[in-house]
């Protein structure tokens, strides 16, 4: 019986093959949408799964209140982690993280990489496989450095031997190979190439040792027995014990939240990735629907060509079980031949999406659950896209449909219609989220930043930069490609150093624990980057004739004196400070909020950082070959590394670009893949009109009024289709938005041109059936009358 439905609905399909191929090639668009949204999402929520510990395993943020305003911060005390492990029960293990960046010398190759310094718990906590060496000894001594397997194999060679060999640091320090780690996946949250000791790095930088400072990350892992509201009950308790600082406290944030669950707003978690994760999943399944109804309306319009199989069919005994079967095994052939060309199309399309969502995600062939999500949408699309037009189409009486009366499809019509406007809708409203995510993003990015980004090149400062900074600015002026050089301790998009307890005369009680970054810079900085002092003076080239003196940002300027802060003191403690100069404000750390006050001191021997201004109107490659030149000149040691300060500044909205990009994808395929049903549906209409047509063209119709007479119906679908999507687009991007403080405001004309744009693409799909239906000649039409 079973091969019997197989044969009809294969006779069917190629009876039909033009409905057939939109059909099968709609809902493999749709399929192959949701494919690649499922594979991403799957790599999202998959996010540091290889841990085994990984529901025991917690990162401690603190909360600390500034002005009576909690804020969350990663970064906790050195002495925290230790503690913690002896003194409360349920915690089995603890580290301190540092992350550095250091250059790798081996005889005449270096090489920059990024890793950590950390605690020998850190092995356990995080499942370490070694490939070479073991836990016991791979921590053993002060100068014991563990590589990861591709560090390992690029500084030694792939299958050498590693442990023993001796490698130097900054070209100061030796490590010696102890172990080598199997590399991590690229979906985890912890990435490094080495592990270093913490303990030796604590000796060398007092500030981590002490619990007044803020500086360092901390992870623990429970017991599995351990309640984890309880023990987190006592953490947030801790701090206060060892501090007195009852505006102070650490809390678990759970491995499971590190890549989906990172945002935090006024201390409380507030979500972060898993918004656009829901979100994406959503429009994977719209898509899908969408895809669904082209079949929908494809298949009942047709309703009038299959009349007659019914009629027979019930004539000759098939009960209405039986043709309600038939119909959705044609769907579900039709749903299985798309989805086998989506495979083709996930393919081929893979590498291309990997590059815009910056991942490197594979189909997994192998993967069983990768199988049963491709049946399950296999099965969904054809069921769901099968059965209205299967119940619909077994419904109709054998005795109408033989006397070749037409059946009433007024109901059908009405559906049809209902359908497109949903699938309309839904692309609608997504053109209009991507005008709106777009306009978001650079909304931001065009906002006033208080310095000038463009042809601003960062560079860490390594071995003789400041010695030699001098004898660099001079060389690199001397070019005539760079305008300006200075030195700054902290990248000027991060919040870097920052802390309270700065009073001054006439302060406000609401001020006394007001949050302040401090900056460590060099009196050529400020112009180098960009900000205007405003008010005062810049500070003198000689450090230390500005020992007591700051210059402040004009939000901070205007709290101390309205009209001019420049010549008041402020205190930290007992120690007394000059304000010399007031700079305008500029954005650091949230891209979208208001940054926090700067005091900047003349400080060049704090510096982590040189940045040069590139000339306008020069050559990027060329300056920057020169700029290597120099550096290698003057600090031959260290390989010349750079980055521009535009570019880490679009990497701020990484999440929202990302989006943005994704939005303008489906939002296209969702608009094509509604025109496919579109234009099956005027085709079918052209064909069923095509006598009328004949006959008002035998009378003087000409093709502008046939195109007219053909088009006017789809588009007031699409106009109430632009009326439903106006509000509900309105009020999705309006929810999105409020999570942003420095947001647009939605115009008219981003609704407008969504309008416009469906209209216009609307009326070109159906157009093109139309003016075929209106230049065909009238007698092959009227010529069985």
């Amino acid at each position: 019986m079973f091969k019997n439905y197989f044969k009809i609905a294969f006779r069917s399909l190629l009876k039909n093959k033009g409905y057939s191929f939109l059909n099968i090639f709609g809902l493999a668009m749709g399929i192959t949408c949701a494919s690649l949204i499922f594979l991403w999402v799957e790599d999202e929520v998959n996010y540091d799964a290889i841990f085994p510990n990984k529901e025991q395993v917690y990162y401690l943020p603190t909360n600390q209140q500034y002005n009576g305003e909690w804020r969350t911060f990663t970064s906790t005390p050195g002495p925290l982690a230790e503690a913690l492990k002896k003194e409360v029960p349920g915690i089995v293990n603890a580290t301190r993280v540092r992350d550095e960046e250091h250059l790798f010398t081996l005889d005449d190759a270096s090489f920059y990489k990024k890793g950590y310094y950390a605690d020998p718990d850190f092995i356990d906590i995080f499942s370490l496989n070694f490939i070479q060496g073991n836990a016991d000894t791979a921590f053993s001594s002060t100068d014991a450095i563990v590589l990861t397997n591709q560090t390992a194999s690029q500084l030694f060679g792939a299958g050498n031997n590693a442990v023993g060999r001796v490698l130097k640091i900054d070209n100061t320090k030796t490590y010696t190979v102890t172990a080598v780690v199997a590399d991590f996946p690229e979906n985890v949250t912890l990435k490094f190439n080495w592990l270093a000791p913490f303990e030796p790095y604590a000796k060398d930088n007092d500030n981590l040792q002490t619990w007044g400072n803020n500086s360092v990350d901390t992870y623990i892992q429970l017991d599995k027995k351990a309640n984890a509201a309880v023990v987190n009950t006592t953490v947030k308790k801790f701090l206060q014990t060892k501090t007195e600082d009852s505006d102070t406290y650490a809390f678990m944030h759970s491995m499971l939240d590190w890549r989906l669950r990172d945002n935090f707003e006024g201390g409380v978690q507030v979500g972060g990735r898993i918004t656009y994760v829901n979100l994406f999943s959503v429009i994977a399944w719209i898509i899908l629907v969408i895809a669904c109804i082209n079949f929908m309306n494809l298949s009942t319009a047709r309703s009038a060509k299959r009349a007659n199989e019914v009629g027979v069919r019930k004539v000759l005994g098939a009960g209405r079980k039986r043709l309600i079967f038939q119909f959705i095994t044609e769907s579900l052939v039709i749903a299985t031949i798309a989805t086998l060309v989506s495979i083709l199309l996930v393919f081929l399309l893979l590498p291309q999406f990997n590059i815009v969502i910056e991942k490197q995600l594979i189909m997994g062939v192998a993967n069983p659950m990768h199988w049963l999500v491709l049946v399950g949408i296999t099965l969904f699309c054809g069921v769901f896209a099968g059965c209205y037009p299967a119940f619909y189409l077994s419904s109709f009486l054998p005795v109408t449909v033989l006397k070749g009366i037409s059946s009433n499809q007024k109901g059908s019509i009405f559906i049809r219609k209902g359908l497109v406007v949903t699938q309309f809708a839904a692309s609608i409203i997504l053109i209009i989220s991507t005008i709106v995510v777009y306009k978001q993003v650079q909304h931001v990015k065009n906002r006033q930043l208080g310095y000038n980004k463009t042809n601003l090149v960062t560079m860490n400062v390594r071995g003789d930069v400041v010695k030699n900074y001098t004898a660099i600015k001079q060389d690199m002026l001397a070019t005539g490609m760079v305008d300006n050089v200075g030195l700054n301790s902290y990248n000027t998009l991060s919040i870097g150093n920052n802390g309270s307890g700065a009073t001054w005369s006439g302060m406000a009680e609401a001020n006394s624990e007001m949050l302040i970054s401090f900056r460590y810079i060099n009196s050529d900085f400020l112009a180098t980057a960009g900000m205007d002092v405003i008010d005062g003076r810049n500070f003198k080239q000689k450090p230390e004739l500005d020992s007591v003196n700051f210059i402040i940002t004009e939000s901070f300027a205007k709290l101390i004196d309205p009209v001019s802060a420049v010549g008041k003191s402020i205190y930290f403690g007992d120690d007394k400070y000059k304000v010399v100069g007031v700079v305008k404000d500029f954005l650091y750390g949230d891209m979208y909020g208001k940054s926090d006050p700067v005091i900047f001191l003349n400080a060049p021997s704090e510096a982590r950082y040189m940045y040069a201004r590139i000339a306008n109107n020069t050559d990027i490659k060329n300056t920057l070959a020169g700029m290597a030149g120099i550096m290698q000149k003057h600090n031959p040691a260290f390989p010349f590394e750079y980055e521009f300060v535009d570019d880490a500044f679009n990497q701020k909205f990484k999440s929202e670009m990302l989006v943005g990009r994704l939005s303008q994808i489906f939002a296209l395929l969702a608009i094509l893949i509604s025109c496919l049903g579109l234009f099956g549906l005027a085709a079918y209409t052209s064909e069923q009109r095509s006598k009328e047509i004949g006959v008002r063209k035998v009378l003087g119709a000409s093709v502008v009024n046939i195109v007219n007479l053909l088009s006017k119906d789809f588009l007031k679908l699409v106009i109430v289709s632009i009326a439903i999507a106006i509000p509900l687009a309105w009020w999705a991007m309006s929810s999105w938005l409020q999570d942003y403080a420095y947001r647009i405001n939605m115009q008219w004309w981003m609704f407008a041109l969504a309008g416009i744009g469906a209209i216009t693409i609307a009326l070109l799909t159906v157009s093109f059936q139309a003016i075929k239906a209106a230049i065909t000649n009238p007698v092959k039409s009227l010529r069985t009358e």
